[in-house]
């Protein structure tokens, strides 16, 4: 039979009972034994547990004549349970927990200000009817002025020709409408940036909730 690795003492555990320890006393001056299971048993009779491996390898290695029933020498003795050892947290796992607790921070001061704080209100163009009216005729206007204008530049060119005069009033009509359109375009590109600069500006403070609810 293979001996046991004296630092082996995994498996079942039992807890040291009084015929255990004698038992164990015995094992430890028994010639049969080996030395390192005499050392084994010499070791184990001052312990409150041992390993079932090596108590029964001690048992089986001792006289036979001698040695307790080993029905009898387990009696009275409980198995002992040893907790798992607790898993260490990686790092990337710290940080994805660390950055959702900020997130639940933020989202349950957010909850506690939202009675006394106001509504962040983000203006869009065209949000009143007064704005849709105003830049309906605003381009209107535009568009008409371009075709008159238009219209009276090739009459005065080409001799009050009226097929001449009507095509320069629509060329200055287009030309009216893609200059408003181009105004437009700047003027909505300028307000979104106004408008992320804002928000930059609000945003970039540190945040922490945490730290105001403490003090």
């Amino acid at each position: 039979m293979d001996q046991p690795d004296p630092k082996n003492g995994s498996g079942l555990i039992l807890s040291a009972t009084d015929p255990i320890r004698s038992f164990l006393a015995l094992a430890s001056d028994d010639r049969r034994l080996s030395e390192e299971l005499r050392g084994i048993a010499t070791d184990l009779r001052s312990k409150n547990t041992v390993p079932y491996k090596l108590l029964r390898a001690i048992w089986t290695g001792s006289d036979p004549l001698t040695r307790p029933d080993l029905l009898g020498l387990f009696s009275g003795s409980d198995f002992v349970f040893t907790s798992p050892k607790t898993r260490e947290k990686s790092e990337e796992l710290k940080l994805r927990l660390l950055k959702l607790r900020e997130i639940a921070e933020r989202k349950e001061y957010a909850e506690l200000v939202k009675d006394i704080t106001p509504k962040k209100q983000v203006e869009e163009p065209f949000s009143s009817y007064k704005d849709q009216l105003g830049f309906g005729l605003h381009v209107g206007l535009t568009m008409f002025t371009g075709y008159l204008v238009g219209y009276a530049s090739f009459r005065a060119l080409f001799n009050r020709n009226p097929a001449l005069s009507a095509a320069g009033g629509i060329l200055g009509l287009v030309l009216a409408m893609l200059v408003e359109t181009l105004l437009f375009i700047i003027k909505t590109s300028k307000d979104d940036q106004i408008q992320s600069s804002k928000s930059f500006t609000q945003s970039s403070p540190s945040f922490t909730p945490t730290t105001k609810k403490n003090q």
